[in-house]
C-alpha cells in the first residue's frame, strides 16, 4: 500500500487531497478547490492603468537598491495590488502531475471535496469510477452550479476574458515590486503553483461530470471490480459527509477524515463503524486550528481508561452546545444591528450552518417586536433549502424525530410559507427589488468575497457603522476585505467546529484500535501517540509518498461448503489446532472482495505409500541427526553463521555407509547423497519429522 498526500488543504472550504495506491488500485481521495485563492482578484471592475499605477515607476526604479527595497517594505497593500480580470481558480497543485488514466477509483468525503473534480472528468482520458453518498452528490452539484452562475454573473459586469489557456495576468507578478503575500498566493512558496490556476469549468461540465458518479445510499456498500468493499460511513462534519471503510482481500482500511462526534443537524460521526482496521488513515488537519491550540503547546497521551469510558466521553454534547451558542450570539448581534435600523449580511455558506441559522433567526425575530425581512439570495437556495428536508437519513436524531412527529426537519419551510424568509436567485431579481426593505437580513455567497451578491451589497452598507458583516474564520485578515476597505461595518468573524479536536485524537485511536495508523507529521509534531498501543504509527507528509509494506498479517480465504466437505485435512503436529490438505486443480476467485476457493476437479487421491509432496515446518539439525544415526548413518553436524553473526544454515555431512550432505535453512532443506538408497532413507527421516501431505 501506498500514500501520497497531494495537499494537506485549509479548513472546512478546503479539504486535504490523496492518492492511494491499495490491492493494485490507484484511488484519488477528494478532488477540492482552494477558493481561497480567489481574494487575489479584484471584485470590481478596474482598467489596466490602475493596476499598472500599483507598482513603482521608471524614476521609482532608479532609486537606491536599499531605498528602494525600505519603501516597498513600507508600503501597504491596496485595492490597486489585486488582480484586475477575471478570476482563475487553483486546483491541488500535485495533482495535474498525475496522469488521469492511471486513476481507478474518485472518493469524495463531501461536498468541498467535490468542487474540483470536473477539472479531472472534462479530460477525455478520465475513466475513473466516482462514489460519494446521494446527500454529498447533490448538495456538491448545487455548489458547483452556485459557482458557475456566480463567475457567469462577473463575466456579463466586467467583460468577456482575454482567450488564453495560460494565466497571462501573472507575467507582471514575480517582480521584486509585488506584494509579497500576493506572490505566495500564486506562486506559492516554492514558485511551483503556476501550473495548479485553471479557468473555470461550465455548466455543462459539472452536468458531465455528475453523469460519472454513482451516489451511495444511506450504509450502502459498494464492490468495485470485484476486489474492494467500498462503504461510506457518517463524519458528522455536515450533510452527507463520510469517512471511508474498504475491505479487500490483503486487509480492511478505513480513512478518517475531519469529523465531528455530536451534531446538531447532521448525522453524527460513526466511529463504531471503524473499529478493528488493519490501517486507518487519518487526515484531519483541522484539528491543527482549534482555537485553545497555541503554538507551543503540546498533548501529551491518554490516561488509562476503558474503551466504554473513552467512547462515552464522545458523546459529551458539551461541543455541540458551544457551538449552537456561537449561532445564538450570531443571531443577537443580527437583532441589535437591526434595532439600531442597520442590517446584517451573512456571507457563510455552510449547509448546515445556514440551516440552523435560518432557524434561530425566524425564531427570534418572530419573538421579538422587530419587523426585519431575512432575503436568501442563490441561484439554488429554493431547490437548496427543500432537499434538505427530504435526507432524514443524512440528519440527527433530534432532526429525525421532528420528520418522524409529521414536523419538518428544518424549520425555514414553515417560515418560508408565511413569508417571513424570502428566496431569490439574483441580486437583480424584479421581485426582489419590489421586496426590498432595510433593515434586514441577507443571506448571500460567496463567502470569498469575490463573487455573487455579497460583493454589491458590501459595497452598498460598508459605509454604515450600524450595520452588519458576519464572515467565515479566516477571510477578514490580508486579502479578504482589502478592496472594500475603508469599511464602517462592524465585523464579526465566525469559527465553527470543522473537525475532532487535537486533544480528543489519542481517545479515538484507543477506542478504534486500528493495527497500523498513518498520521500527518504536523500533527504528531503535536501530539504524543508513542504509548497507543497499536502494531505501528507512522508519519506521512505533503507531496511524499509512503509505502506500508504489508496492511494484514495473512489473507483469508474462503472455501466453498461443498468442496470443505470432501477434503481429507490432516492435523500438524508442530502447530496445534492447524490442518492442511492437498487439492487438485481447483479455482482461487475474487468475488466481492474476498477470495474464495472453488471445487476444480477432484481431490487428489494418493496411493497409501506416496511419499507427501509438500512438507510443512522446519527441520532441527540434532533431531534429524538423531533419527539418521536410527538408521545406521553417521554423520556430524557444522553451524555456520552470517555476516551479523547469527545462525545461516546447519550441514549435516554424512560419513557412513556413503558420503553425503545434508543443509537446512530458513529458506528450505537441501538433501546431496552419493548413493540414492541413503537419499531415500535421509527423505524418510525427514518425513517422519515433519508434516507432510
Amino acid at each position: 500500500m501506498e500514500l501520497t498526500c497531494l495537499s494537506q488543504g485549509d479548513g472546512f472550504h478546503y479539504p486535504p487531497c490523496h492518492m492511494l495506491n491499495l490491492s493494485g488500485f490507484r484511488i484519488l481521495i477528494d478532488c477540492p478547490l482552494d477558493l481561497l485563492a480567489t481574494t487575489i482578484f479584484s471584485p470590481v471592475p478596474c482598467d489596466l492603468g490602475t493596476e499598472a499605477s500599483a507598482y513603482p515607476t521608471s524614476e521609482e526604479d532608479a532609486q537606491n537598491p536599499l531605498q528602494k527595497k525600505q519603501k516597498l517594505k513600507e508600503r501597504r497593500m491596496t485595492s490597486d495590488d489585486l488582480v484586475c480580470t477575471e478570476p482563475w481558480y487553483k486546483t491541488v497543485k500535485a495533482l495535474h502531475l498525475w496522469e488521469v488514466s492511471l486513476i481507478d477509483i474518485v472518493l469524495i468525503s463531501n461536498p468541498m471535496g467535490l468542487i474540483g473534480l470536473p477539472f479531472l472528468t472534462q479530460n477525455p482520458r478520465f475513466c475513473a469510477k466516482i462514489y460519494m453518498t446521494e446527500a454529498t452528490a447533490k448538495i456538491g452539484q448545487l455548489m458547483m452550479e452556485d459557482l458557475v452562475s456566480m463567475h457567469m454573473e462577473f463575466r456579463r459586469l466586467h467583460g468577456p476574458p482575454e482567450d488564453s489557456s495560460f494565466p497571462w495576468w501573472t507575467k507582471n507578478l514575480d517582480g521584486e515590486d509585488v506584494p509579497a503575500v500576493l506572490k505566495n498566493v500564486v506562486f506559492g512558496e516554492n514558485g511551483d503553483d503556476l501550473g495548479s490556476w485553471m479557468r473555470l469549468y461550465s455548466l455543462d461540465d459539472v452536468r458531465s461530470c455528475m453523469k460519472k458518479v454513482q451516489a451511495l445510499k444511506f450504509a450502502e456498500e459498494v464492490c468495485y471490480n470485484g476486489t474492494l468493499i467500498i462503504k461510506a460511513i457518517s463524519s458528522g462534519l455536515d450533510i452527507g459527509a463520510c469517512n471511508w471503510l474498504i475491505n479487500g482481500p490483503n486487509g480492511c482500511l478505513s480513512y478518517v477524515s475531519d469529523s465531528i462526534f455530536v451534531s446538531h443537524h447532521a448525522k453524527s460521526f460513526d466511529f463504531h463503524g471503524l473499529k478493528g482496521t488493519d490501517v486507518m488513515i487519518y487526515s484531519g488537519f483541522s484539528c491543527l486550528q482549534t482555537a485553545e491550540m497555541t503554538e507551543n503547546d503540546y498533548i501529551p497521551t491518554i490516561s488509562a481508561k476503558s474503551d466504554e469510558s473513552l467512547a462515552a466521553s464522545f458523546l459529551d454534547n458539551q461541543e455541540s452546545l458551544e457551538e449552537l451558542e456561537k449561532l445564538a450570539f450570531v443571531c443577537s448581534c443580527a437583532l441589535e444591528s437591526a434595532d439600531a435600523g442597520g442590517s446584517t449580511l451573512i456571507t457563510i455558506t455552510r449547509v448546515g450552518i445556514v440551516l440552523q441559522l435560518l432557524e434561530l433567526l425566524s425564531n427570534s425575530l418572530e419573538s421579538s417586536s422587530l419587523n426585519v425581512p431575512i432575503f436568501v439570495i442563490s441561484s439554488v437556495a429554493e431547490e437548496l433549502l427543500a432537499y434538505a428536508n427530504t435526507i432524514p437519513e443524512w440528519l440527527c436524531e433530534q432532526r429525525q424525530e421532528k420528520l418522524i412527529s409529521g414536523e419538518p426537519s428544518f424549520g425555514h419551510l414553515q417560515f418560508i410559507r408565511d413569508k417571513k424568509i424570502h428566496l431569490f436567485p439574483a441580486i437583480h431579481s424584479p421581485n426582489l427589488i419590489k421586496s426590498w426593505q432595510e433593515p434586514c437580513i441577507v443571506f448571500a455567497p460567496h463567502w470569498s468575497l469575490r463573487l455573487g451578491p455579497s460583493v454589491q451589497l458590501l459595497q452598498r452598507w460598508r459605509g454604515d457603522p450600524k450595520s452588519l458583516l458576519v464572515l467565515e474564520d479566516g477571510i477578514s485578515s490580508g486579502l479578504g476585505l482589502l478592496p472594500f476597505r475603508p469599511i464602517a461595518m462592524k465585523i464579526l468573524q465566525c469559527s465553527f467546529l470543522s473537525g475532532i479536536r487535537l486533544q480528543k485524537l489519542p481517545s479515538l485511536l484507543s477506542v478504534l484500535q486500528p493495527k497500523i495508523v498513518l498520521v500527518p507529521d504536523v500533527v504528531s509534531q503535536r501530539i504524543n501517540l508513542s504509548s497507543m498501543e497499536t502494531k505501528s504509527i507512522l508519519n506521512y507528509s505533503e507531496n511524499r509518498t509512503l509505502s506500508v509494506a504489508r496492511i494484514a498479517d495473512n489473507a483469508d480465504v474462503e472455501i466453498m461448503a461443498e468442496l470443505a466437505t470432501k477434503l481429507s485435512w490432516k492435523k500438524l503436529r508442530q502447530r496445534e489446532n492447524f490442518g492442511i490438505a492437498r487439492l487438485k486443480g481447483g479455482d482461487l476467485v475474487m468475488e466481492n472482495g474476498k477470495q474464495r476457493l472453488v471445487s476444480g476437479l477432484d481431490q487428489e487421491e494418493s496411493p497409501g505409500k506416496a511419499r507427501p509432496l509438500r512438507h510443512w515446518g522446519t527441520v532441527a539439525p540434532e533431531t534429524l541427526l538423531d533419527a539418521l544415526m536410527k538408521m545406521s548413518i553417521i554423520g556430524s553436524i557444522e553451524h555456520r553463521r552470517g555476516e551479523n553473526g547469527a545462525e545461516d544454515k546447519s550441514i549435516i555431512y554424512i560419513t557412513n555407509p556413503s558420503g553425503g550432505m545434508i543443509e537446512t535453512s530458513e529458506m528450505g532443506t537441501t538433501i546431496i547423497a552419493d548413493d540414492e538408497t541413503v537419499a531415500s532413507k535421509i527423505f524418510q527421516a525427514i518425513d517422519g519429522i515433519l508434516d507432510g501431505i
